[in-house]
């Protein structure tokens, strides 16, 4: 139905949009450089890459103009690659020494990952699945509020915006809802069986009808000439062997259609829903296909996006070309940005005969894709490195470590540790303990912690909080042994 469209992200296209690496130039501190060499040396890069050791403990303190002023760059670089945690532009840097840079990843250990899905992504993002976001009970909206939630729905990857229609509740205003979305720039559908709704929306510039069937098929003829395509589904109560004359009927108006199977609840025939689908595709292999797939996430008591990553997985195998959702539940909150997700990844996926592994991974959010962590060997000969008061907390799968020039704590009570760091002024005791409960909270899910910096949610990943610098400085500036972040 659409031609293939790219993934909505300039950073990740702009870094893989050029040939392969000759050379890199890694950026480090003082701190971390024996970590980020071991890393190198594991990931066995297919470029040169030499480390240039900046006079200054920890890397995340640098500024680019900082940088600037002390880096020197060899002949013959491709890339600099700075700290993901270095403040400031890089287009400082690409002035000053006229090669492309660019800030890596916030945590040294993600530099394999970094450089691996760049290489994949290169030609990810493509899609053949559209998504149809639904505004449900729309008769008992005002034009406002459904104005609203078309934005938020077209803003998070919705192609058609669906009117709801409700049975049996009168909505006069049907027609100027379709023209103010169509007005805005929307495509619009239409979802009601009801003839005059159908014809008053089409009126107004929906491009598409759910649904069509025997019961109402009359109105269908009406389409000829409208550009609106019209989704069949089977008569009531029947089974895909009533899709026939319906099919026909339409191609004989010239009315282009897509067919709909209708996906059943878990519970009531789900399987049984997914074979027809299945069929429908064999009998009809060149007719694209509906699945409304707001009836599983909807009514199934699980977080909404592993759901949607394999139901778009099925809809992609099963030549299903558009999608039917909402959001209306809480825990589906959310769903047509993980579809715009999972219609890519898994396009790429089936289409490539790959995993759906390894080049985008926001749709893997409570648990993380690997847990990057500091055995306690590492930690102490960073800690013997240290000089200063200013604590660094670290967390493996089962227990937390702060430490600092004088003391090195380690446990998994963060109250217990907290009482041992001796910490009085209330902006820093502050700081420690939200980072002590975010270290706990990522050692209950196994997920990867950065001292002053969000853990990672996925597409749902919110930006680090630059408040927390703000707390830090404070308490340095205090003499009270201020928190630094990881090297």
């Amino acid at each position: 139905m659409s031609a293939p469209a790219r993934n909505s992200d300039p950073e990740r296209d702009r870094r893989t949009a050029v040939p392969p690496f000759r050379r890199v130039l890694f950026v480090s501190g003082k701190l971390a450089e024996p970590a980020l060499r071991r890393v190198l040396e594991e990931m066995q890069p297919s470029f040169e890459a030499p480390v240039a050791v900046m006079k200054i403990t920890v890397a995340a303190l640098m500024t680019t103009p900082w940088i600037a002023r002390f880096l020197e760059v060899p002949p013959d670089t491709d890339l600099v690659l700075i700290p993901g945690l270095c403040e400031g532009d890089v287009e400082i840097l690409r002035k000053r020494f006229g090669v492309r840079v660019e800030k890596g990843p916030k945590d040294l250990r993600e530099i394999p990952r970094y450089f691996g899905q760049a290489a994949a992504a290169a030609e990810y993002g493509a899609y053949r699945i559209e998504i149809l976001a639904e505004i449900n009970n729309a008769p008992k909206l005002s034009l406002e509020a459904i104005v609203a939630a078309a934005g938020y729905f077209r803003s998070s990857g919705a192609d058609l915006i669906d009117v709801g229609c409700t049975p049996g509740l009168p909505f006069p205003g049907l027609g100027d809802a379709v023209r103010a979305l169509r007005s805005a720039g929307m495509r619009v559908s239409i979802d009601s069986f009801d003839p005059s709704e159908i014809r008053a929306a089409v009126e107004a510039g929906a491009e598409m009808v759910l649904s069509v069937n025997r019961s109402n098929l009359e109105v269908a003829r009406e389409l000829k000439g409208t550009d609106a395509t019209a989704v069949v589904i089977p008569d009531q109560g029947e089974g895909i062997d009533t899709l026939g004359p319906s099919i026909e009927a339409l191609e004989a108006w010239g009315v282009p259609y897509l067919l709909d199977p209708i996906i059943e609840p878990i519970g009531f025939g789900f399987m049984a829903s997914l074979e027809r689908y299945a069929e429908v595709h064999r009998r009809y292999p060149e007719a694209g296909q509906l699945m409304g797939i707001g009836n599983i996430t909807e009514l199934t008591s699980a977080d909404s996006t592993g759901v949607n990553a394999v139901l778009v997985a099925i809809c992609e195998e099963l030549g299903v070309r558009a999608v039917l959702t909402t959001e209306v539940i809480p825990w589906a909150r959310g769903a047509v940005r993980e579809i715009d997700i999972a219609r890519r990844l898994m396009h790429h996926a089936i289409s490539r005969g790959t995993l759906p592994k390894g080049v985008d991974d926001r749709l893997v959010t409570v648990k993380d894709p690997a847990i990057l962590e500091y055995d306690e060997a590492e930690l102490r000969r960073l800690h013997e490195a240290v000089t200063d008061p200013n604590f660094r907390i670290f967390a493996d799968r089962t227990t937390i470590t702060v430490f600092n020039h004088s003391l090195f704590v380690r446990g998994d009570d963060i109250q217990e540790i907290f009482s041992r760091l001796g910490v009085e002024e209330a902006a820093h005791a502050f700081y420690l303990g939200r980072e002590l409960m975010k270290a706990k909270l990522a050692v209950t899910l196994g997920k990867t912690y950065r001292q002053e910096g969000a853990l990672a949610w996925g597409y749902l990943t919110p930006p680090d909080d630059v408040k927390s610098e703000q707390v830090k400085l404070t308490a340095r500036k205090r003499g009270r042994g201020g928190a630094r972040r990881d090297p």
